[in-house]
């Protein structure tokens, strides 16, 4: 499957349990582990469990398995790794508290800076 095909069925799993402020990634520039980081939120433990269930539901459903799940047992942040895309589905006080899509958007950031700094010398 490509990386549009699996990032719509992510998103389908995602909205289809109301996951809340999903953000979408490019990390290929920075990472070599996967292509695409995507973090949503969900309001309670439970919420967040159901919508990483129904993600990991929707990727086998498709053939695309998980190569791994973490964090379903306590449900405050779930991390699904997809090869291609990692996705994290956390609380929102867990997403704040982490500010991982903050902490990739720098480094993406600072990575597009010094490949301009070095294309200019």
């Amino acid at each position: 499957m490509n990386l549009e095909k699996l990032t719509a069925l992510v998103i389908e799993g995602l909205e289809d349990v109301k996951a809340e402020d999903i953000v979408e990634l490019d990390i290929r520039d920075v990472a070599d582990y996967a292509d695409l980081m995507i973090v949503a939120s969900g309001t309670t433990s439970r919420q967040v469990k159901a919508i990483a269930a129904r993600v990991v539901e929707y990727a086998k459903e498709a053939g695309e398995p998980p190569v791994g799940v973490e964090g379903e047992d306590q449900g405050e942040w779930v991390l699904i790794d997809l090869g291609m895309i990692v996705v994290h589905v956390m609380l929102p006080w867990v997403r704040e508290y982490y500010a991982i899509e903050k902490l990739w958007s720098a480094d993406l950031t600072a990575e597009r800076q010094v490949a301009s700094d070095t294309s200019d010398s």
